[in-house]
């Protein structure tokens, strides 16, 4: 003759068990937020904005060096107008 388990030997084993609920959920339960296309630009503008300020791209002892250069009498001539000019243009692609 065998005998076999036919439940849990602790009395209370199902009343510990977790049991899931089920809820029908319905569009009206659920939330829901929409961001207009101006929140969007305004948001990556902000972002921008914080990086650029975070960043540290200008070098100061260029901008001294550039200073002293500019409060030099012989420095602006002719060849370095040109120059700057033939640079700008090509920034702004008008070559």
């Amino acid at each position: 003759m065998s005998i076999e388990r036919l439940g849990s030997t602790d009395p209370l084993a199902a009343y510990n068990k977790n049991q899931k609920v089920n809820r029908a959920q319905s569009g009206a339960d659920l939330d829901s937020v929409s961001v207009s296309e101006e929140a969007r630009a305004k948001g990556e503008l902000f972002k921008l904005n914080a990086a650029v300020r975070s960043s540290d791209d200008v070098r100061m002892d260029k901008v001294e060096a550039a200073k002293l250069k500019l409060q030099d009498p012989n420095y602006l001539n002719q060849t370095v107008i040109n120059s700057v000019a033939d640079k700008l243009m090509g920034v702004f692609g008008l070559e």
